[in-house]
């Protein structure tokens, strides 16, 4: 059996005979009765397991080490009033393989940095597993949302020409030493993509509503706790779509997120919340049942300066319109304010892609941020451009070189009307649902700067 399949029919099996395989967590042994602690994997919770003096291969099992797989047999007997809700009372248990005597995860506390060099093995602990197993779920109700509202699921290319972001922070794919691209595998210069929206839009004008989520790469040498190298996104489009109706896909997404994964996998979350994020579980909740406020991003200027001028500091203080918001700016307006996740809109366009939808003011864009408390930003969206004229302008104002976007440009002379979509970090989101406190600590192998193992 699994692990998982006990401690959910705990009752049922109680004095039956079981029999399951699991990896020793810890091994303790006294004079006429001893413990071994294991797991399998399917479950953030251990199993307990008691054995006595005169076992069967008894020499054998006092051997056992950490990490070492056993089969174990013996009677369930339920424990009311212990941690436990059962434990096992073995009439045998067999080595399978045992553990060398260093094996790295002992039983003991370990930093984050030292777990990071061995990220082949840490997702055996029960933070790692918490943590991946949420991720796991998370992914799964991305897919199920989309997929029940009628998204078409698109996998956009990994290899691509074009920098979406216009950030030139690409990674160069080659063949060659020279930098001769004309003469490369592709006949030009290819990169790994930055973000899959400029392909999910020609596919939202062929089907109205999709998404993308796979991922995306930044050669940006930043060796703070929320970025890496590789990362992944979900990037949704929908055609005939404003601003208004991008905000409300946001919302809704975040919240049957949410909401699937406390239901799913309430006790990795329970963990979380001892261990990672004290008041994670209130945090989540409070998502699901706040209402959504919605500011412009004048209103939050203008917000943040009547702030400064009543004695609050901030680490940027300077705050006029044009300011590219900081962490502690857009925590200010979700967590003093407004107590609430909070969308702001209309950014200064000069801040913002040249892709999205110039608003007729000519200073802003129709460009929307999910600001939630305890993280900042992380959702960001806007309605796309749908002006021929004005997306070639803006590509030639930012240095964008309009000809290798020609494609997507394009589109608008097909008959595009409107589109609107966002993209949401993926490893934020989990970093939000997980109470983690580094993207390092979300991803199984981080592809960080001067780091690429395994």
């Amino acid at each position: 059996m699994l692990i998982s399949e006990l401690l959910k029919e705990s009752a049922k099996l109680s004095d039956q005979t079981v029999e399951f395989i699991a990896r020793v967590r810890s091994h303790r042994q006294g004079k006429a009765v001893s413990f071994v602690v294991v797991n399998d994997g399917t479950s953030v919770n251990d199993v307990q397991v008691v054995y006595k003096v005169g076992i069967t291969n008894e020499s054998e099992v006092q051997k056992i080490r950490i990490s070492t797989i056993i089969a174990v047999t013996g009677k369930l007997v339920l424990t009311p009033g212990k941690p436990q809700p059962f434990e096992i009372v073995a009439s045998e248990i067999k080595t399978l393989d045992q553990a060398i005597e260093d094996y790295p995860l002992q039983k003991k506390e370990h930093s984050p940095e030292f777990l990071r060099e061995i990220a082949h093995l840490r997702a055996r602990t029960k933070k790692f597993n918490a943590i991946f197993r949420i991720r796991s779920e998370a992914a799964f109700a991305i897919h199920s949302f989309f997929n029940e509202k009628g998204f078409l699921y698109v996998n956009s290319p990994i290899l691509t020409s074009n920098d979406a972001e216009g950030a030139g922070e690409t990674f160069v794919v080659t063949t060659r030493e020279d930098a001769k691209y004309e003469d490369d595998f592709f006949g030009k210069k290819a990169s790994l993509t930055v973000s899959g929206q400029l392909n999910a839009e020609a596919y939202a004008q062929a089907f109205r509503n999709v998404y993308t989520f796979g991922p995306t790469f930044r050669a940006e040498n930043s060796n703070t706790s929320k970025h890496a190298a590789e990362f992944w996104m979900v990037e949704p489009e929908i055609a005939f779509c404003d601003l208004q109706d991008d905000i409300k896909v946001i919302g809704d997404l975040l919240k049957f997120v949410i909401k699937q994964v406390m239901a799913k996998c309430a006790d990795e979350i329970a963990y979380c919340d001892e261990n990672l994020e004290p008041g994670l579980i209130k945090k989540l909740e409070a998502v699901l049942n706040s209402q959504y406020i919605v500011m412009t991003y004048q209103e939050v200027i203008t917000t943040l300066q009547k702030a400064i001028k009543d004695g609050h500091k901030f680490e940027e203080n300077n705050v006029e319109f044009g300011l590219d918001l900081g962490t502690e700016h857009e925590r200010y307006i979700c967590e003093v304010i407004n107590n609430a996740p909070t969308f702001v809109t209309n950014y200064p366009k000069d801040i913002k892609a040249f892709y999205m939808k110039q608003n007729d003011d000519g200073k802003t864009v129709a460009a929307v941020d999910l600001l939630v408390p305890g993280i900042g930003e992380l959702v960001g969206g806007s309605q796309r451009e749908d002006d021929y004229d004005k997306l070639i302008r803006r590509c030639n104002e930012m240095g964008i070189n309009s000809e290798e976007l020609a494609w997507y440009i394009d589109l608008r002379q097909y008959g595009y009307y409107k589109s609107a979509g966002f993209g949401l970090g993926f490893e934020r989101l989990i970093m939000y649902l997980t109470g983690a406190g580094n993207i390092r600590d979300v991803l199984p192998f981080p592809r960080t700067p001067k780091n690429l193992q395994f």
